[in-house]
């Protein structure tokens, strides 16, 4: 099954980004240095106090933080939004969007971890391509050592296709070739947006990604016999894990890739590990959501985005 999301609008040196905190609060050294690191790549980053208001462990209530994301969406002078961290949140604030204005907006909108729940909603609701990419606080803020620039200015501001990305980490732990619309993110939310009205529900012949981080393998094999179960696993053509950092027993076994081979065993397409976008010890690789990407997993396996994530 093929389909077509639409495409963001490209951004460009010198444009406005929108800051927003749809999830935990963060530091504030970490935030101001990633607020550095957005105007070092050449864009004014956009925000107010809202952002820095707390309620507990999120980042304000509900209906502040979804103002905050609807505003920057119909302020026609944001061409983007960088969501500040994950953590736990984002999930309240999605019974706020309208997905009328997701479409409309036609924006790019990144994020990781717990922000996996908004790209979910980007791409399945707003019918949006979106960004599974570096946060502000953190990633952003630590430079090339938190984030891959190359990607992450190839995703949001060119408009052709993005090619191989992360191969030098991969390993294939099943050989095959496959392709189809890429989408997923951190397995924990996936799984929780079950059964909602705001569930990951990708089309048949995907590719699925999927991140995780500090899940012990007992944990991780629970999740991928859910993933399974719910009959979305069977949809995919392909599936990429991330590093999976922390998801190995203390003691060292089992581990995490050995989880994987023996739950996803009778899985039909090829699977690949290693692509560090998201929870990663080193530099993250910015992944767009919704847009046409091959795997090829054998001696030399790669990731290849074969569709531009926006246009002019």
């Amino acid at each position: 099954m093929s389909i077509r999301l639409t495409r963001p609008r490209a951004v460009r040196p010198g444009d406005r980004l929108a800051i927003v905190a749809p999830a935990s609060p963060f530091d504030r050294g970490e935030f101001d240095a990633g607020i550095e690191e957005v105007r070092r790549l050449g864009f004014e980053p956009v925000f107010d106090e809202r952002v820095f208001a707390r309620r507990g462990f999120v980042a304000g209530a509900p209906g502040l933080r979804a103002r905050a994301l609807r505003e920057a969406l119909t302020d026609p002078s944001i061409a983007g939004v960088l969501c500040v961290r994950g953590g736990y949140g984002s999930v309240q604030v999605l019974p706020w969007l309208d997905p009328r204005e997701i479409a409309a907006a036609r924006k790019p909108i990144v994020g990781y971890s717990d922000i996996t729940s908004l790209l979910v909603f980007i791409t399945g609701h707003g019918g949006l391509v979106a960004f599974h990419g570096p946060t502000v606080a953190g990633r952003l803020g630590r430079g090339e050592r938190g984030y891959d620039r190359a990607t992450f200015l190839a995703a949001l501001c060119k408009a052709t296709p993005m090619g191989e990305v992360g191969s030098r980490s991969l390993r294939t732990v099943k050989p095959g070739e496959a392709a189809g619309p890429l989408f997923g993110g951190t397995l924990t939310q996936l799984l929780a947006s079950l059964a909602t009205p705001f569930a990951f529900d990708p089309p048949d012949e995907h590719v699925l990604f999927l991140d995780e981080v500090n899940e012990r393998p007992y944990r991780l094999d629970r999740m991928l016999v859910q993933l399974r179960l719910s009959g979305l696993l069977a949809r995919a053509s392909a599936v990429i894990f991330g590093e999976l950092p922390g998801c190995d027993e203390p003691g060292g076994t089992p581990t995490a890739w050995s989880v994987i081979e023996d739950a996803l065993a009778d899985f039909a397409g090829p699977i690949v590990t290693g692509l560090p976008s998201g929870h990663t010890t080193g530099a993250a690789l910015t992944l767009p959501l919704g847009v046409q990407t091959r795997v090829v997993a054998d001696d030399h396996p790669r990731v290849v985005i074969e569709e531009a994530a926006v246009e002019p």
